[in-house]
């Protein structure tokens, strides 16, 4: 009982009460927290959710984030079921910031533009040609000179750095600078979120038509970092990379270095593993072994209907590739963290299934909207493109376990890695890895302080100390709205002899019964939920799951990583939900439920 009540009095304090403010000191590992947030949010100012009719401000998305109810552009109200996050970033598209509202006001010289009328015409293949003058510049990486108003990017910029300090509330609700680089040669997402430690911020951010490579967005945030302004990039959407994400070879084909990894992991610590456009984790074809591996599954490159690459686009492969360029040059380029956000362009992220509400304004902003696939006409782009927002997910939010909730404490939990993602909920998950547990530690009083102490967090590397197998340590508790756990899971991952990526899937606890030691699965259980009605049984699954934990094939040798996955009991997916409030037929091909799931950032191990 005492490691219930510890754990759910951490879950609660980041989750619904205030951590009052102590003066700054040095950090207490023991004293860290769960904090639940979203840094990839879009308002008004960026161009493509202006052009689809969205009008929610910076103002306007801190209050969604604060618990508020705001106004989706469709004519309904939006609001968090869980009720206020504790951190937030606004994270406008640095390209064109605040240009299409600029075009659409009679009195700003950009609406003289010979196509700005046409940008806003109630004519839908006017407004197509309009702005695929605007999108197809994202592509080529070649800027549209006389719409690119350095002046209007500038004090846009500054309104939403306004935006983000009259909103941080230390102790209380943290906000962080931010915006977000947008790299995206040929369709291929190669998508950064640029955030800031604190109030020192450039005076405009760095974006693709500076370059399209991210090497040149690491230079800019390394020469940044030199006149005192900390940030630092996390790719999103590896799964529509088209490969691209976690390559072999430099962006440019060239070979990767011991310095390309440094400044990677310098400038790159934690990666976004899952969002409204699919989950990042693995593919099917990659873990043809993990039963999970089919979640949330989104491949086809934005605005096209092509099918990208697998193989360098998921980051569960990434993490073994960083361990063969370990090998080669010393250094690994993919040792990083994971979180979760939600690339809302509504001002505030539907991560709720049953009260999903789109991303992108009027295109999917209503259940035909979503019911249906986005023509190229929709989305000013050339050829047969398809959007197929029905594929789309109710995702997902970032955690991290700091002491107290401000900017420093947060930033330095993302710079540490100590941070774990979910696809929505507000599941908290924890790993440590080390030596000399007490058999009753998940029991004590003092759990964290014995935890800290015998090994390291999520994130860290735990090295190999001669002395054995090492214990991990994994915990799990539900969100109290939602579904109870189905079980912990341990991902393996580690490279052969031969140089062959290999992983392996341990359930490790269970929500009924105990892992088989023959398979490393829990005991099969039926599902539990009438999709007719999207109810569940008062009692469905664990509200809280807890491991100590060895590795029944431990080689101290073997280079490896872990990474804790908590999966939930069954729930009707979002699409699940809309179809019966509307009376039809979910959608061919669509999975009737979803298990959602939290992942904690990798301990690397031995070797």
């Amino acid at each position: 009982m005492a490691h219930l009540m510890r754990f759910a009095g951490a879950l609660f304090a980041g989750a619904a009460m205030v951590t009052p403010l102590v003066p700054a000191q040095a950090d207490v590992p023991e004293r860290r927290q769960a904090l639940f947030g979203d840094v990839h949010v879009h308002s008004r100012n960026s161009f493509d959710a202006y052009i689809f009719g969205i009008r929610a401000t910076p103002d306007d998305a801190y209050r969604y984030a604060r618990g508020e109810t705001i106004r989706h552009m469709a004519g309904y109200d939006i609001a968090l079921k869980g009720g206020a996050l504790d951190f937030y970033a606004v994270t406008d598209h640095a390209e064109y910031l605040g240009v299409l509202p600029a075009m659409d006001d009679e009195n700003h010289p950009l609406s003289l533009l010979e196509y700005a009328a046409d940008m806003f015409s109630s004519v839908r293949e006017k407004i197509s040609e309009a702005f695929g003058k605007i999108a197809g510049t994202l592509r080529s990486g070649e800027k549209l000179e006389e719409a690119y108003d350095v002046d209007v990017m500038r004090s846009t910029w500054a309104e939403i750095n306004a935006a983000t300090e009259r909103y941080y509330k230390p102790g209380e609700f943290t906000t962080f600078h931010g915006y977000e680089f947008t790299s995206a040669p040929s369709n291929q997402n190669l998508h950064r979120i640029v955030l800031f430690r604190g109030v020192n911020r450039p005076n405009l951010p760095f974006n693709s038509f500076d370059s399209q490579n991210p090497e040149g967005l690491w230079s800019w945030l390394d020469a940044l970092r030199g006149k005192g302004i900390e940030g630092l990039a996390i790719p999103h959407n590896s799964n529509v990379s088209n490969g691209k994400m976690f390559e072999m070879t430099t962006y440019d084909g060239g070979p990767i270095t011991a310095e390309y990894a440094r400044q990677r992991m310098r400038n790159e610590p934690i990666v976004e593993m899952s969002q409204v456009k699919g989950t990042s984790d693995t593919h099917p074809l990659l873990s043809p072994n993990d039963e999970w591996a089919n979640f949330e599954v989104y491949e086809t490159l934005i605005g096209t209907d092509i099918k990208g690459r697998t193989s360098g686009s998921y980051i569960r492969q990434a993490l073994q590739r960083g361990l063969t360029l370990e090998r080669q040059l010393g250094v690994n380029p993919y040792e990083f963290g994971l979180i979760g956000s939600s690339d809302t362009h509504n001002g505030g992220g539907p991560v709720d299934e049953d009260r999903f509400f789109g991303k992108t304004g009027a295109l999917d902003g209503t259940p035909a909207g979503r019911r249906v696939v986005a023509s190229d006409a929709d989305l000013g782009l050339e050829g047969a493109a398809a959007t197929p927002f029905y594929k789309w997910s109710a995702a997902g939010l970032a955690g991290v376990w700091a002491e107290q909730n401000n900017r420093e404490d947060i930033y330095d939990a993302f710079r540490r890695k100590e941070t774990f993602a979910t696809s929505g909920p507000r599941i908290k998950a924890r790993l440590f890895a080390g030596h000399g547990y007490p058999a009753d530690i998940f029991d004590r009083d003092d759990f964290a302080r014995l935890a800290y102490a015998g090994g390291v967090p999520m994130g860290g590397d735990l090295g190999s100390h001669g002395e054995g197998a090492p214990t991990f340590l994994a915990e799990a508790m539900k969100d109290p709205d939602g579904a109870g756990l189905e079980r912990l899971q341990l991902i393996r991952g580690w490279v052969d002899d031969d140089g062959d990526l290999q992983e392996q899937v341990y359930d490790i606890a269970c929500a009924v019964g105990t892992p088989d030691r023959r398979t490393h699965r829990c005991p099969a259980m039926r599902s539990g939920v009438d999709t007719n009605t999207c109810t569940t049984p008062s009692s469905y699954g664990a509200a809280q799951l807890t491991a100590r934990w060895q590795e029944p094939d431990y080689n101290p040798d073997r280079r490896a990583f872990y990474y804790l996955r908590a999966i939930e009991r069954p729930t009707c997916r979002w699409s699940t939900w809309e179809a019966n409030r509307l009376g039809l037929p979910v959608r061919d091909g669509l999975e009737l439920t979803i298990q959602e799931r939290a992942w904690s950032s990798p301990i690397w191990v031995g070797g």
